[in-house]
Order: C-alpha cells, then sequence, then structure tokens
C-alpha cells in the first residue's frame, strides 16, 4: 500500500510538472508571436511610460535612492551575480557528496543561458529607444536575460533547498521566495527602462519552464538510482 501511494504521488508529481511546462510554453509562444510581429504592444509603450516622469529626456519615477535600489536589485540577475552563486552551490554539493546534483544544477544554469542567448539572436529586438536607460546594456532585448536566468537559477536554488528540507512550510517559503526575488528583479529591468514588459514576461515563461524541466529529470533521474536521492544534510 505505501509503494503504491508513492508511486501515486509520484505520477501527480510529473503529471503536474509537465502541464505547467505546457502551460509555460504556450504563453511564451503566444508571447514571442506578438514579438515577432515588429513594433512594440500598445500595453509596452503604456507599461513603460507610466514608469517616466515628464522630464526631457524622461526618466525613472521616483526618488534618485529608488533607482539605485533598482539597480542593486538588477544587478542581483546579472550573469556575473549568478554565476557566482551557481557555482558556489555546485561546490559545496560537490564537497557533500551530491556530484550527480551538482551536475545537473550546472547544466540547469549553463544551458539555460545558451538558450537564452539563442532566443535574443533569433529575436533581434531592440531595446526600448523612446526612454533614456538607467543601466548600461549589451545585447538585444526579447527574452530579457535576467528575467530567464534570474528564474532559472533562484527557482532551481529553491527547489533544491525544498529538497533538502521535507516540510510543507519550509518548501513554500523557499519556492515563495525565489520567486518574489525573480518577479524584483524581473521588475527592476522594466523600471529602468532597458526592456519592455513582453521582453521580462517571455523571460519568466522561459526560465521557469526550463527550471522544471531539469527538476522533472532530476526527480526521474533519482528514482532510477542514477543521482543522490539523500538531503543535504
Amino acid at each position: 500500500m505505501r509503494g503504491n501511494h508513492a508511486t501515486s504521488i509520484q505520477g501527480a508529481f510529473v503529471l503536474i510538472s509537465l502541464l505547467t511546462i505546457a502551460v509555460l510554453l504556450f504563453l511564451f509562444g503566444f508571447i514571442a508571436q506578438k514579438v515577432a510581429g515588429g513594433e512594440p504592444s500598445a500595453f509596452d509603450y503604456y507599461v513603460v511610460l507610466a514608469l517616466r516622469n515628464s522630464s526631457k529626456p524622461p526618466a525613472p519615477i521616483g526618488p534618485v535612492w529608488l533607482q539605485e535600489a533598482a539597480r542593486d536589485l538588477t544587478s542581483l540577475g546579472s550573469i556575473t551575480v549568478l554565476a557566482i552563486i551557481t557555482f558556489a552551490v555546485a561546490g559545496f554539493l560537490l564537497l557533500t557528496g551530491k556530484p550527480g546534483v551538482a551536475c545537473l544544477t550546472l547544466v540547469a544554469v549553463l544551458g539555460g543561458l545558451a538558450l537564452n542567448n539563442l532566443l535574443k539572436f533569433a529575436f533581434a529586438r531592440p531595446r526600448p529607444d523612446f526612454v533614456t536607460h538607467a543601466a548600461r546594456v549589451f545585447t538585444t532585448s526579447f527574452p530579457s536575460g535576467h528575467a530567464t536566468l534570474s528564474a532559472i537559477t533562484y527557482l532551481t536554488l529553491g527547489a533544491l533547498l525544498a529538497w533538502t528540507y521535507p516540510s510543507f512550510a519550509l518548501d513554500f517559503y523557499f519556492i515563495s521566495l525565489a520567486t518574489f526575488l525573480t518577479a524584483l528583479i524581473g521588475m527592476s529591468r522594466i523600471y529602468l527602462g532597458v526592456h519592455y514588459p513582453t521582453d521580462v514576461l517571455g523571460g519568466w515563461c522561459i526560465g521557469a519552464a526550463w527550471a522544471t524541466c531539469c527538476w522533472l529529470l532530476l526527480t526521474q533521474l533519482q528514482r532510477a538510482g542514477h543521482v543522490e536521492t539523500q538531503s543535504l544534510g
């Protein structure tokens, strides 16, 4: 009976994960279709301009300290910061005897980086050019790299922490914290004028879908005995 119950839970987890991935990919495809049409949507213009004052050139609304805080937040989604966090976590996993989980963590983040760069190259969407950029940018606009990679990295780490401490309250806390941090980083990109809202929404969708795929792969490899299943404690 206990084995059947565990199998049922596993089956439900796989089904929910697949449905989540399907919904996220559908939403990304819907947004990407609009982006591929060319001109930014009225929604993009409205949100970006709503966060700007009427000065010439327009700058983000709010006091100077708010702009500085947004830059601090946005740096948490930079490749440099995420790379440091990812390799630090991978090193910890290796030292605690979890090489399989460490490798999959690296694959999740580095693979997501490659996917994001490929999508940026494919869409080649220009950055918003009707407002002043409050942060320096070097790549194309869609999807937002900060939104994509922060979703992948922080959601993956949140799931790892949830895996470490099997408690509903802690699971909810870790995943909620990862989601909240990802949301703040994405919104900071819009506030700073370096991305359209659809860039960030697309990044969240594809990043969360990729993270879910990688976590589903990890659980299946664990079930098959190819990856460590013990907690980190």
